[in-house]
């Protein structure tokens, strides 16, 4: 293997440069989450920074671009900061996705430009034509325009005879149906049948009324939104996601931190990270639960036996990621994962199927050997000696042109944010959160 060649370090920028995370839910509500920010190369809580009353950077305008792992996803613009309790703080404001903003101009501007019609002279009024019905022999049976209708339908409805007649000798209204329409009925009909909102009556018995009109209450067949405890069991089911994202002026442009790895090569480093996750277990196993000392005669010497293997965890909600940070083309590989031991089916010992959070990051040197950075085993019950590391995603923090990892991190205090730069041997803190009294619930 090749050694890779060093990248070209950025300009090295003193800020202000702030990284928050933009929690992005399913139905495309934004708020901004502020981490940390960098002035003259040092960093602060983003949350506590100028908190006069108002944090710096959450300043209304304050312009943030999302990435994941350096690749641009969208812009966020605070609008206005809030704050849950006295010291967590978070930002509303309006997300806009990468491309949107082209898409939308594009549109404007072809919605701006003349469009050709076709000239089809004034306005006319035609009035419709009345169907004209037909018999049994196909030929129509209204009467011609030569000849005058016996009869004429008077405004009030009522039908009488074009001739007198005797007294009280009225002409019965014609039965229902008859073929025979009227000049005026008919117009007025073919008119409302032109309207496709108009009203329709429908003549018919109750129970046909109640077919073609749905009951208060009942299924139409159509999803409606739930609402009340199904509305916010619903609402929990979209996910959210967090999008790490940078605001700063004058930093460098981003750009992608991912490896790409084959199929081939991504299985045989998954393997060789699952390897070292089982050693780390072992022995952090051992360190919580030590092996009693074996008692020493006065004239025979102690027997130094091998350390037994420790049971083999059971690794579950297993995450691999690699990264080029530094494009050296030298991965730096992640892996996060719960893990237990299986209970003997005769022991009543509640402890060997404890969870534990497990997370390991590594790099590959140029031999193709994985050399382990951070090993980070741990429970709920000692959350206090070795908190939980959670990989957010890969983000340059300080502006240098290369990649930090930035972590969520769980103790007994509550939850912070975690920026760690990758070395040769071990990992180095850029940033650590303090917890805070109130946590909001995205964290």
């Amino acid at each position: 293997m090749a050694r890779a060649q060093i990248a070209r370090k950025a300009k090295k920028t003193t800020g202000p440069r702030a990284l928050g995370l933009v929690d992005l839910s399913g139905n495309g509500d934004a708020r901004l989450i502020p981490v940390c920010i960098m002035m003259d190369g040092k960093f602060y809580d983003a949350g506590a920074y100028k908190a006069s009353p108002v944090p710096f950077a959450l300043w209304t305008g304050t312009v943030y671009e999302g990435e994941k792992t350096g690749v641009p996803q969208g812009l966020f613009t605070v609008a206005e900061a809030g704050h849950v309790g006295a010291d967590i703080w978070f930002g509303q404001g309006k997300w806009v996705p990468a491309g949107s903003d082209s898409k939308s101009r594009a549109k404007k501007e072809n919605d701006s430009k003349p469009k050709m019609e076709v000239d089809e002279g004034p306005p006319k009024l035609r009035r419709p034509e009345p169907d004209k019905p037909s018999d049994s022999s196909g030929q129509s049976t209204t009467p011609s325009s030569s000849s005058p209708p016996e009869s004429k339908a008077p405004a009030d409805g009522n039908s009488t005879s074009s001739t007198p007649d005797k007294p009280g000798s009225q002409e019965k209204p014609p039965a229902a149906g008859n073929d025979e329409k009227k000049p005026a009925d008919s117009a007025s009909t073919s008119s409302n049948d032109e309207d496709p909102n108009r009203p329709v009556l429908k003549r018919g018995k109750p129970e046909t009324l109640g077919a073609e009109r749905p009951q208060v209450g009942a299924s139409t067949g159509v999803p409606r939104r739930p609402a009340g405890a199904a509305a916010t069991s619903e609402t929990k089911k979209v996910s959210s996601q967090l999008i790490p994202a940078i605001s700063d002026a004058g930093g460098p442009d981003p750009r992608p931190y991912t490896y790409e790895l084959k199929p081939a090569e991504e299985e045989k480093y998954r393997k060789g990270m699952l390897a070292l996750a089982s050693d780390a277990f072992a022995a952090k196993l051992r360190e919580l639960t030590p092996a009693a000392a074996p008692a020493e005669s006065a004239t025979h010497k102690a027997v130094h036996h091998p350390p037994a293997k420790g049971p083999h965890p059971i690794f579950e909600d297993v995450q691999f990621r690699a990264f080029d940070l530094w494009n050296t083309n030298e991965p730096v590989f992640v892996l996060s994962a719960t893990a237990h031991v299986g209970k003997p089916a005769a022991s009543a010992d509640d402890t060997s199927d404890q969870n534990y959070y497990v997370t390991i990051v590594a790099k590959n040197n140029i031999y193709d050997e994985l050399r382990k950075l951070y090993a980070g085993i741990t429970d709920i019950h000692h959350l206090d000696q070795t908190p939980r590391m959670e990989l957010i995603d890969a983000v340059d923090a300080d502006g240098d042109g290369r990649g930090e990892l930035l972590f969520r991190t769980t103790s007994d205090a509550g939850k912070a944010w975690a920026v760690y730069r990758a070395g040769a041997d071990q990992l180095f803190p850029l940033f650590e959160g303090t917890p805070p009294e109130n946590k909001p619930s995205s964290q």
